[in-house]
């Protein structure tokens, strides 16, 4: 059951104009977003400007939040508010994150181990089998897969992750969850559903529109301890997903391909300005600093002092001595990279180990 603040929440993230900065914006001078919602047009042509406060009254007149509710709970989905406990860790790290998640399925805690695969829509033969494989591979150690549900790569990857038996994968929609795309892969969203997760930021009844899609991108390596691009052209919106990556502080992997290809030059790009050069699942797993894990293995053994840490980990461990530290405080001092030092929390907040006490903040459980 959706509570009160919940339903204007939804109302006001549907609202025209009110991306994640202005809606932020509004819970910071209101404080609720029932407040925001109701405040009058004066006081939010003063947060807002004229334009979009108006059409935000507008909005008001054709828009009731419990109606807004009530559609989301008819159509079996369920909503994550950015304020919510719940709500991904490594998306809530990230600049603006979406204030409100659609999403069928279910969150679990090893979905912070996850990496992104994505690429091509018009991906080669092996292209495909090189995504599904990479993608079971990890998926068979532990991984969550994210991607977008698109033809070619994506949808290689996700099927890959759900080759595996307790694989698990995430897919991004760039359209509300009541609209598949592409329509073909509707049996392959529900699969998703029914085994791990399909999300959007979008609400109900928002078709794919290409402007969408960044923002999508951002969502999937927001999601995500790293990105892998596999084929992609040199403007394809993948090289926009690893962008995204970078500026989140994310690792970014690409597997190279035959140079005549044009499905090649991506992936090369990445490669020349840095990224990782992958072959094989353990590549990835080495450059993240993960141990080999079984998808049936505990994702929450039993911890105590004396449990092996990695020496990444132990480093970090040391550092948090001194009492709860926010993770730019544990880069500086490490000298790691942000990725590395994120992939490595995630395994200790699963070894129970580290717990996160606010934002981006952690201190031993020890």
């Amino acid at each position: 059951m959706l509570t009160e603040e919940a339903l204007y929440w939804i109302a006001l993230h549907k609202a025209p104009g009110i991306g994640p900065k202005r809606f932020y914006r509004l819970l910071a001078v209101f404080g609720t977003a029932r407040a925001a919602w109701e405040a009058e047009p004066g006081a939010l042509t003063e947060v807002l400007g004229r334009k979009v406060a108006a059409d935000l009254v507008a909005f008001r007149r054709t828009c009731t939040p419990a109606a807004e509710g009530e559609r989301v709970e008819k159509a079996g989905c369920r909503v994550l508010l950015a304020c919510d406990p719940a709500y991904p860790p490594l998306l809530k790290q990230t600049s603006d994150p979406p204030p409100v998640l659609y999403y069928k399925g279910e969150f679990r805690p090893s979905d912070q181990l996850a990496v992104a695969i994505v690429g091509s829509r018009r991906a080669t033969p092996r292209g495909i089998n090189t995504a599904r494989e990479l993608a079971a591979g990890l998926a068979a150690r532990g991984v969550t897969i994210v991607s977008g549900l698109a033809r070619g790569i994506d949808s290689a990857a996700h099927r890959g992750a759900l080759q595996v038996e307790g694989g698990r994968t995430i897919a991004v929609l760039g359209s509300g969850l009541d609209r598949v795309y592409p329509p073909e892969n509707a049996g392959l969203m529900q699969a998703i559903a029914e085994r791990a997760v399909v999300c959007s930021e979008f609400p109900l009844g928002t078709p794919p529109y290409a402007a969408n899609f960044p923002a999508r991108n951002r969502v999937i390596s927001g999601l995500s301890l790293a990105v892998t691009v596999v084929e992609a052209t040199a403007d394809s919106g993948s090289l926009i997903t690893a962008d995204f990556a970078l500026e989140q502080g994310r690792d970014v992997f690409a597997v190279p391909g035959p140079i005549e290809r044009e499905g090649s030059k991506g992936p090369h790009r990445l490669i020349k300005q840095g990224a990782f050069l992958v072959e094989g699942p353990n590549d990835i797993l080495a450059a993240l600093n993960l141990p080999l894990l079984a998808v049936d293995a505990p994702t929450a053994p039993q911890a105590g002092p004396d449990l092996a840490l990695s020496p990444v980990e132990q480093k970090i461990w040391e550092l948090l001595a001194g009492g709860e530290t926010h993770i730019d405080d544990l880069v500086r001092a490490s000298g790691l990279p942000v990725a590395t030092v994120n992939s490595a929390l995630v395994m200790m907040e699963m070894k129970q180990v580290v717990s996160q006490v606010a934002a981006k903040t952690y201190r031993r459980n020890h």
